[in-house]
């Protein structure tokens, strides 16, 4: 076994975004795309760079997932006060993908806890890495 943190942990990572966008993808998107949504639904209306900061993304690669989220439907362009800016706010479309979503996700959150050992275990992962 790998004694480093960072391989196990990077591959830990890469197993339980598998899992998320397998339940994810009758919806035909990722565990990534998803969380963008919630978000941005958490938060109504951000600009790209507020989209970038919640989704811990610099502005540049908030803006390319963005892009894609929009030629997906998912979420909509406005103009802000400042001309320099755009708003971004979930389409209608956006907000059934993300209802629809929330189903599939918390399945995904019962199958992880259950691989962990329950949710107790669950939660005492959670507040380790938190710790982070």
């Amino acid at each position: 076994m790998n004694e480093c943190y960072c391989v196990n942990l990077r591959t830990a990572a890469r197993r339980v975004s598998g899992y998320y966008n397998a339940a994810l993808k009758p919806l035909n998107i990722n565990v990534a795309q998803f969380s963008m949504l919630r978000r941005i639904h958490r938060h109504h209306q951000l600009s790209i760079t507020k989209v970038g900061e919640v989704c811990e993304l610099d502005r540049s690669t908030a803006g390319r997932n963005l892009k894609v989220l929009e030629k997906m439907e998912l979420v909509t362009f406005s103009s802000a006060k400042d001309k320099r800016e755009m708003l971004v706010s979930l389409s209608i479309k956006g907000l059934d993908v993300l209802e629809k979503g929330n189903i599939m996700w918390k399945q995904a959150q019962k199958n992880i806890e259950e691989k962990l050992g329950g949710e107790e275990k669950a939660n005492s992962l959670l507040e380790l890495l938190k710790t982070l």
